[in-house]
């Protein structure tokens, strides 16, 4: 069965090629932002004035590839879940229209693709790179075992928090550990209200979920994980002696976040999905409030 989604993929991609464009998500592109956000924030953090070109290429090319990988890798774990599940019984492999086997050598290429674009940067970066294909590869098998996969989903979909600082300094410090540990939670938060698209689903077929622990509980929590998201921010920014210009983006940021939590409504899904989507922004406002304070102080 080769059910269309309506997607720019099934009106103009070559059909041979539409399941793995599919299963790459490129007709989603959020989680590509979502994903690359954080390594624009590690590229700017560590440097002084404009970031890299060069750097802002690779890192861009490098998301596009690993969210497909990542993507990849849960369709494949996640295949027999997906075709009960209403929001993902279309994907490639849940609806019969991608084998395993080609999955599993799609999967292959990206990493292949990936591997290349992380050998250009420096080798405490490749290196830190590499480190990041333990949380990739627990992803996936979290639901199964905790109320808390967003978790999970923070610890790797911010890795390029690291790999941008390094990237420019060659090691770690604390403004960018103070970075990653914000955009975990921030992730925490924004995965979270993904989550409650799919709730009843997973409670019919046993997955786990932090909407499902938290229920009626998510405002309040996302309060709270939001609020500690924008902490971490701040004592990132003071240990990058970043100048006020950055503390009002601060603000800026707090604001949407406010937004978010205030106005989500749990129970409908499109309302969900288009809080998630807004994330795009929150990731703009923090990069840009990182690089205007690193212009003003030039």
């Amino acid at each position: 069965m080769t059910e269309p989604t309506n997607s720019w993929i099934d009106r103009l991609a070559p059909a041979p090629l539409r399941p793995y464009l599919a299963l790459a998500r490129l007709d989603r592109p959020v989680g590509i932002w979502l994903l690359l956000f954080p390594c624009i924030w590690g590229l700017a953090l560590a440097s002084p004035g404009a970031s890299d070109l060069f750097f802002l290429l690779l890192f861009g090319i490098g998301a596009v590839l690993m969210r497909a990988a990542g993507c990849t890798l849960n369709d494949i774990v996640d295949r027999d879940f997906d075709a009960k599940v209403e929001r993902t019984r279309l994907r490639p492999l849940a609806r019969g229209a991608i084998s395993l086997r080609q999955a599993y050598g799609f999967l292959s290429l990206l990493l292949l693709l990936g591997l290349g674009v992380l050998l250009c940067f420096n080798r405490f970066t490749i290196y830190l790179g590499l480190a990041s294909l333990l949380p990739v590869a627990l992803y996936p098998f979290a639901k199964r075992v905790t109320y808390w996969p967003q978790a999970v989903l923070g610890l790797t979909f911010n890795w390029g928090a690291l790999l941008g600082w390094t990237a420019i300094r060659g090691s770690l410090e604390m403004a960018p550990l103070l970075l990653y540990g914000g955009a975990v939670l921030w992730t925490l938060g924004y995965d979270t209200i993904y989550a409650h698209q799919d709730k009843a689903d997973d409670l019919r077929i046993g997955v786990k979920s932090t909407a499902i622990r938290l229920g009626d509980h998510t405002r309040i929590f996302l309060f709270g994980v939001y609020g500690a998201a924008l902490a971490l921010f701040a004592l990132a920014g003071n240990a990058a002696h970043l100048g006020w210009v950055f503390y009002v983006g601060l603000l800026c940021l707090g604001a949407h976040f406010f937004w978010q939590a205030a106005t989500l409504e749990t129970e409908r899904p499109a309302d969900c999905l288009a809080k998630f989507r807004s994330n795009q922004w929150a990731g703009l406002i923090l990069a840009l409030a990182i690089v205007a304070a690193q212009l003003a102080s030039s």
